[in-house]
């Protein structure tokens, strides 16, 4: 995996504390990157192509429970804090879960600095610690994700209340997320992705580091000299960040780079990736700010580049299988779904039993070839069903039963059987059949009869009568 390079003096301080951490330094780097943009991005704008754009860097830090963003965040806190004065504790806020509230929270900022000596500051760092809660409500109102873009884009926001209307010009809000993998394929969706709505953050897994000897141990001072000096010097007036000359053969790579991204990966990762090369930028304005520099050199671009590189990677594996593609199928005819309810139900099915299944109606499979249709009534009362088969013709179209089935069939043949009662000659012949209970009794064997013993006959004598007989 590509190991980003801690750059400035953002990356020396993070690797300063790195050995007290238990957590991913790259989360504290991020952390500490994006309140950096906040804080300086009222007044500093990074140029390409002739445009200017904000360098507002939008992040999220995604790991399971427990494995150090809050961590990562404090450590973030730690480094920022004096350097950048009370911007952290003035300009802080969370829960924005709405277009209206957000454009509502940035206007009251901008009224509540438009008399001051500094002139309107609508400077905001939003920190979701909970993203997840807020996706989930986000999820009513859609004008949220409009207004994110909008915000990114450092465009104009309007919102209209009932006292009045409500303008942002120039605003400068920096999103700072921790969510989980799961939950970020489950509420960033591929949709609002390729919408622009969530692709500009910067997606960035947390791996697990080892434990603490001592988890007593405190973090140390930081030297915020430097970045305190980079501060007063990029809000003492308006910056504009542009490239050298020797920093644009790497950004035609950079620039291909995302092309080529953008044409080999899956539709579904893809969308997230597609603002790669303008994420670099954002970057490298940021380091080369912390520097108090206006030029973007090579070496600052490079350093800019491996981070988001990195974010690259981790959004591939966080999105590679949310969404499997769906296999292309021959839907199956109307005879062929027909045929498939009549075998599921034993080759004999009602018409409840099929019309549902099939979107179609009694005309319609009467029509089919194939199938036998039959009105069958049980009892005196109540509607006729009636009842599909499948004629003798369409064996070959019989599949391997389920054990159910074959119960049913079994049933459907002792009903037949030659011992059962005949059916009342008033009710019609094919109604259900009641077998007597002694049909499936062992008749027990009776032994014979002893044959009568035959009795000696007595002697016959001279018969004086026989004359007479």
């Amino acid at each position: 995996m590509n190991t980003p390079v801690l750059h400035g003096p953002i990356g020396r301080a993070v690797r300063k504390i790195s050995p007290s951490l238990e957590t991913d330094e790259l989360g504290v780097y991020v952390a500490s990157l994006s309140m950096w943009s906040a804080a300086i991005g009222g007044t500093v704008r990074v140029s390409s192509r002739g445009n200017t754009r904000p360098v507002l860097l939008w992040s999220a830090l995604v790991a399971g429970t427990g494995r150090g963003k809050g961590s990562a965040l404090r450590a973030a806190h730690h480094v920022l804090d004096k350097p950048v004065g009370r911007f952290l504790a003035t300009h802080s806020t969370s829960g924005i879960t709405s277009g209206a509230s957000l454009v509502n929270h940035l206007w009251n900022q901008q009224e509540a600095t438009a008399e001051t000596e500094a002139g309107c500051d609508v400077r905001t760092l939003v920190v979701e610690e909970e993203w997840s809660e807020v996706l989930r409500r986000v999820k009513r109102d859609p004008s949220f994700t409009t207004k994110l873009r909008a915000a990114w884009d450092g465009a104009t926001l309007r919102n209209t209340t009932k006292e009045e209307a409500q303008e942002v010009r120039d605003p400068a809000m920096v999103m700072h997320c921790h969510v989980t993998p799961s939950d970020w394929t489950k509420y960033v969706g591929e949709s609002e992705a390729a919408g622009g709505s969530y692709n500009r953050i910067l997606p960035f897994l947390l791996r697990s580091v080892p434990m603490l000897d001592d988890d007593r141990v405190s973090l140390p001072q930081v030297d915020g000299s430097e970045l305190s000096d980079a501060y007063g010097w990029a809000t003492a007036r308006p910056r504009v960040i542009t490239l050298s000359e020797d920093a644009r053969p790497l950004w035609r790579i950079v620039r291909r780079y995302a092309r080529i991204l953008g044409e080999t990966l899956p539709e579904g990762q893809a969308v997230f990736i597609e603002r790669t090369a303008e994420q670099t930028l954002r970057v490298a304005a940021c380091l080369a700010a912390s520097e108090c520099s206006e030029s973007l050199t090579e070496e600052i671009l490079s350093a800019a580049f491996s981070l988001v590189r990195r974010s690259v990677q981790d959004t591939v594996r966080i999105t590679k299988g949310a969404k499997s593609p769906k296999m292309n199928r021959q839907p199956l005819s109307l005879t062929d779904k027909v045929r498939a309810r009549i075998e599921l139900h034993g080759g004999r099915a009602t018409s409840s039993q099929v019309l549902p299944y099939v979107g179609a109606t009694a005309g319609e499979v009467k029509a089919l070839p194939g199938i036998r249709v039959s009105v069958e009534r049980s009892g005196r009362t109540g509607r006729p069903a009636t009842v599909f088969t499948l004629r003798d013709d369409s064996s070959a179209h019989a599949v391997p039963q389920p054990a159910s089935a074959d119960r049913k069939q079994n049933r459907s043949d002792l009903s037949c059987s030659p011992l059962s009662r005949p059916a009342d000659p008033e009710r019609d012949e094919k109604r259900a059949t009641v077998v007597q209970i002694d049909t499936y009794r062992t008749v027990p064997k009776q032994s014979p009869e002893p044959a009568p013993a035959k009795r000696p006959e007595p002697a016959r004598g001279p018969n004086p009568f026989h004359a007479l007989l």
